[in-house]
Formats: structure tokens, C-alpha cells, sequence
């Protein structure tokens, strides 16, 4: 955060270690909640702030499915996963799949493309909310 021009402050700290600490797909308003419940007087520009310089330095990764919120997970340049996103609640499982992997390859070389990146997010409705549905 030096080299950024921003001083290492003791909330700044609580933020990044909290951040680190907590589960991935955190969107701004969920890691302040928990930020503030150990020190109340950290303020959401500061959060905001924080995740940005994160994600500007290659720590953190922004995502923003389809309800348009950006979340928040730790970078990891030595693995990929995918994401399965419910429709209903929100939830977001992360998966590892070879298959698609190599068949992701096989599209962008069929294609003439070098592939550099990709994201791939499947929408459907967790287990948890089909049972709740069966109960009504």
C-alpha cells in the first residue's frame, strides 16, 4: 500500500486481515459488516478503497455475476475455478473441472484464438432452495 501512495493505517491492517480471513465472494457491504463489528468507526470509503488497491495490485479478484454486485475473492494465479451461482439465494460454489478446461482449449484453437483468460459461470437453483420450494 506504500508504493500506492496510501498509508498503512491500523483500519486499513483490519480490513486487508479480516479480508484474508473470510470466505471468498465478499461484496463491499458484507466485509465492512464484519470489519465494523471489530472496530465501528471504519467507514466504507475505506473498505472501498482497500479492495481496490487490492485488486489493483493483483491480491484480490473482482467478479460481478448477474446481480450486478461486486464481490471480492483472493487472486490465485497458480489455480482456476469456475463458479455455480443460485438464482434464488445468491450462493456462489466454486468448482475445478478439467474436462471443460480442456474443452475451452480445444474451442479457442478451433477458432485460431490463443486463449488468454476466461470465466465461466453456470445459473441455476441451489439444493438448499429446491428443498425449500418442495416444502411449500
Amino acid at each position: 500500500m506504500v508504493k500506492k501512495g496510501l498509508r498503512s493505517t491500523d483500519q486499513r491492517r483490519l480490513i486487508v486481515e479480516t479480508f484474508f480471513d473470510s470466505p471468498n465472494h465478499l461484496s463491499i457491504e458484507e466485509l465492512l459488516a464484519v470489519v465494523r463489528a471489530k472496530d465501528p468507526r471504519v467507514g466504507y470509503a475505506t473498505v472501498y478503497r482497500t479492495l481496490k488497491l487490492l485488486t489493483e495490485c493483483g491480491v484480490a479478484n473482482e467478479r460481478r455475476f448477474t446481480d450486478g454486485l461486486a464481490r471480492y475473492e483472493l487472486a490465485d494465479d497458480l489455480t482456476h475455478h469456475d463458479h455455480l451461482i443460485c438464482i434464488e439465494c445468491a450462493s456462489i460454489v466454486e468448482f475445478e473441472e478439467p474436462r471443460i478446461e480442456t474443452l475451452q482449449e480445444e474451442v479457442a484453437a478451433r477458432y485460431g484464438y490463443e486463449l488468454r483468460s476466461h470465466k465461466h459461470e453456470m445459473y441455476g437453483v441451489c439444493p438448499s432452495c429446491q428443498a425449500k420450494r418442495r416444502r411449500r
